[in-house]
């Protein structure tokens, strides 16, 4: 038996074990952006720090103005120069479990259910990251029990702040840059293309946000004695809207379009061969027709197209029966999703600029909230995706699908920007997860494919 195929029937047996060390760690309600789970967080973190150094990890809580972080390091005795030096991340907060009553079983006792042939288990960070960065440290787990070291150099880092923001992790990252520096950090945060078949996510797009507030009169007004003559902030708001995209889905934004290119041919090649339908994606949302590019497919228009978007619209009265009022103010919530050189500076002042020539002089128009991140793209030649590629194959014998994401995971170009490193971005979830909704879950066969895949990456890196 070969030591690779060693490790991997160890992963097997301990599967059970797994499941159970998993579970401790989900009934752990370590929700990031409720101050009142503040103890939880660090209850969560030390669960971890004392699993990695059961081990021989040197690990440590590391204290920020937030929730802490969890670095770890581990070293083989036999590592040299040329031994590959690798990041893993994922985080240990939680979205919060609301509506409660929505949920089928406690959000924080898991619960293994089957439905039909499949077995999976359920409960708030199960799947959204818990499950996920769980299958590196059992991957882990396996060789050093196994083979009594690592095949790599491996650095830990799980955050705790990445459910609500995490306004921690670049000050952090950059007090510690020389300590985090790695040859390549893995995300494990991302879906599988489908339950057999593996991916890896090589584009994620960035995101720029901003409100927007018109005020036309200075108080509410009779739209009997005012209706005509004084201009509704509600019209000019939606004005705006209606500017935002012409007849063919593009966006009219001066300047919107400046570092988007077209999609490499290759690429729009291989994600035609993906059999994605269509149809089908829409119907099970309620939809029949594309509303984006013309001439863009779906997929395309998800993980290589800009959008611009209205999240919220309010103004004036919205209760129950009539008041005949025209408001004071009108407000919109409007998101960006970014790709390639996109700007989200340049495209959030081009937005201002856009709203600013469409509201009369009679009204003034106030901006708050605007923030952003850029998109990331890994160049799919990159020597740390093809050999994840290849091991992913060697463990669920279909080829590796290189796709993009329609999501934002500003952490990458962090690693990029401050650490001067790529992300490789292998997740074991499935689209059906309900990440961030009631009744979160994760299929049992995912988290095992998962431990064993981490097994075979890590010990393809460390030939």
């Amino acid at each position: 038996m070969t030591e690779l195929n060693a490790v991997l029937e160890a992963a097997t047996k301990d599967f059970d074990n797994s499941l159970e060390r998993l579970f401790k760690l989900v009934r752990i309600p370590s929700i990031s952006t409720d101050p009142a789970y503040a103890a939880e967080c660090e209850k969560a973190a030390n669960a971890i720090v004392d699993d990695l150094k059961g081990l021989g990890f040197k690990a440590q809580v590391r204290p920020t103005p937030g929730r802490p972080m969890v670095v770890a390091h581990y070293t083989p005795k036999e590592a040299t120069k040329d031994t590959p030096h690798l990041l893993f991340y994922g985080h240990y907060d939680v979205q919060p479990a609301d509506p409660l009553e929505l949920w089928t079983t406690p959000p924080f006792e898991p619960t293994i259910k089957t439905d039909g042939k499949v077995k999976r288990m359920y409960g708030r960070g199960t799947s959204d990251d818990k499950g996920q960065f769980m299958t590196f440290v059992e991957a882990a787990r396996a060789w050093i029990r196994t083979t009594g070291t690592l095949p790599i150099r491996a650095t830990f880092l799980i955050e705790g702040e990445e459910e609500s923001g995490s306004p921690s992790l670049v000050p952090f990252l950059k007090a510690n840059a020389k300590e985090l520096s790695c040859d390549a950090a893995f995300v494990c945060d991302t879906n599988m293309w489908d339950p057999k078949t593996p991916a890896i996510t090589t584009r994620l797009r960035g995101m720029a946000r901003e409100e927007v507030t018109i005020t036309g009169p200075r108080i509410d007004l009779h739209s009997g004695m005012y209706g005509g003559p004084a201009m509704n902030p509600i019209r000019v708001l939606s004005k705006v809207i209606a500017a935002l995209h012409d007849k063919t889905g593009k966006v009219t934004i001066p300047g919107f379009y400046d570092g988007v290119s077209d999609l490499p041919k290759q690429t729009k090649k291989q994600w035609q061969s993906l059999k994605f339908s269509e149809a089908k994606f829409l119907k099970d949302v309620g939809l029949k027709l594309p509303a984006g590019e013309k001439g863009k497919s779906v997929l395309e228009q998800i993980w290589a197209r800009p959008t611009a978007e209205v999240n919220g619209i309010w103004g004036g009265y919205t209760g129950v029966g009539t008041k005949t009022v025209l408001p004071s103010k009108a407000h919109a919530k409007f998101t960006f999703r970014l790709v390639g050189r996109q700007n989200p500076e340049k495209v959030l002042k081009a937005f201002r600029s856009f709203v600013k020539g469409l509201v009369p002089k009679d009204c003034k128009v106030e901006f708050a909230g605007g923030n952003g991140s850029p998109a990331t793209e890994i160049p799919e030649d990159n020597p740390f995706i093809a050999k994840s590629a290849r091991a992913l194959k060697d463990e669920f014998r279909r080829d590796t699908v290189l796709m993009g994401s329609g999501g934002s995971i500003p952490i990458c170009r962090f690693f990029k920007d401050i650490l001067g490193m790529d992300s490789i971005l292998v997740g074991f979830a499935l689209t059906d997860d309900a990440i961030h909704s009631p009744n979160e879950k994760y299929d049992l066969e995912s988290y095992r494919r998962g431990i064993r895949s981490w097994v075979r990456i890590m010990g393809e890196f460390g030939k």
